[in-house]
């Protein structure tokens, strides 16, 4: 998995780590904010990425969204997921839900089992799909592609590696694979040199990114790249696997503002989001039924 010598392509550098700390949100949840408002500038087109834990005592009833694609991936359980539009699906342990929110969806999300560990990731539209019609596509853990070579499996939820494609095709072009490398080994990824590239640590306490004399990075850590074409990980622990998913996309570089479940372009357009979900119009209509 080691490029070959006469390989000229760049290597993306570290320019930004950090550790997520373990918040409590609410009576029965915990979350880390891997992505805040601070960083979805530099982050371009991601607006968050949230790790979240939480038991059967907790659940998120019928709430709005607009503007925005999600990707939800359980690791741990499961959650079961409802729109207002009569669609159910219950995501569980590997499995994978992308949502495009477009110009408006409602949706509940409740846990399933005791235990229920995954991530959710917002990604940006362009302005000119914002408000295209919503849908929900569900991948079981059997539909999402793998390979494994020299101790490095990849799990493609988007995007491609090791000769393999995500069958998903995104709004905002992407790519979110889950790497495991086990102990000793290393994986260099190919990535659009034009794109935004960052990693969240699942597991592992010394991943060396970018190069072999870079410090140990652990678990619960971003790790933001600078421009390049080559993403370069070593697992230098001889014990422990080392998990990370490295997400990237194209930026999109056009204004952004988040505001609750709403991601638009101006203040006035999340007035309006507010405003159609009031009164249940522009894509909420179904709202007045809830």
């Amino acid at each position: 998995m080691s490029p070959s010598s006469d390989d000229n392509r760049v290597t993306r550098q570290v320019i930004k780590n950090f550790f997520v700390k373990l918040q409590e949100e609410g009576e029965g949840a915990l979350v880390r904010n891997a992505i805040t408002e601070m960083d979805q500038k530099l982050l371009d087109p991601f607006v968050l990425l949230v790790e979240f834990s939480f038991s059967l005592s907790v659940g998120y009833p019928d709430h709005p969204h607009r503007g925005f694609e999600s990707v939800t991936y359980v690791l741990q359980g499961g959650i079961i997921h409802k729109d207002i539009k009569g669609h159910t699906s219950t995501i569980k342990a590997g499995d994978v839900q992308w949502m495009t929110a477009g110009r408006g969806i409602i949706h509940s999300e409740y846990p399933e089992q005791e235990v229920n560990n995954g991530l959710q990731l917002w990604i940006n539209l362009p302005s000119i799909h914002r408000m295209i019609e919503p849908k929900n596509i569900e991948l079981s853990g059997s539909e999402i592609p793998r390979a494994e070579e020299d101790g490095v499996e990849v799990k493609v939820i988007a995007g491609d590696s090791m000769g393999i494609k995500s069958p998903f095709h995104t709004a905002t072009p992407m790519m979110y694979l889950d790497f495991t490398l086990k102990p000793g080994s290393q994986t260099h990824q190919t990535v659009p040199e034009s794109w935004t590239a960052f990693a969240y640590i699942l597991e592992g306490d010394e991943g060396v990114f970018s190069s072999l004399d870079s410090s140990s990075i652990s678990a619960h850590h971003v790790v933001v790249f600078g421009p390049g074409e080559l993403v370069s990980v070593w697992n230098k622990s001889s014990s422990r696997s080392l998990r990370f998913l490295l997400i990237a996309g194209e930026p999109i570089g056009e204004p952004l503002i988040q505001s609750g479940p709403f991601v638009m372009s101006s203040q006035a357009e999340i007035d309006t989001a507010y405003e159609d979900y009031q009164n249940a119009k522009n894509g909420f209509e179904i709202a007045k039924s809830s």
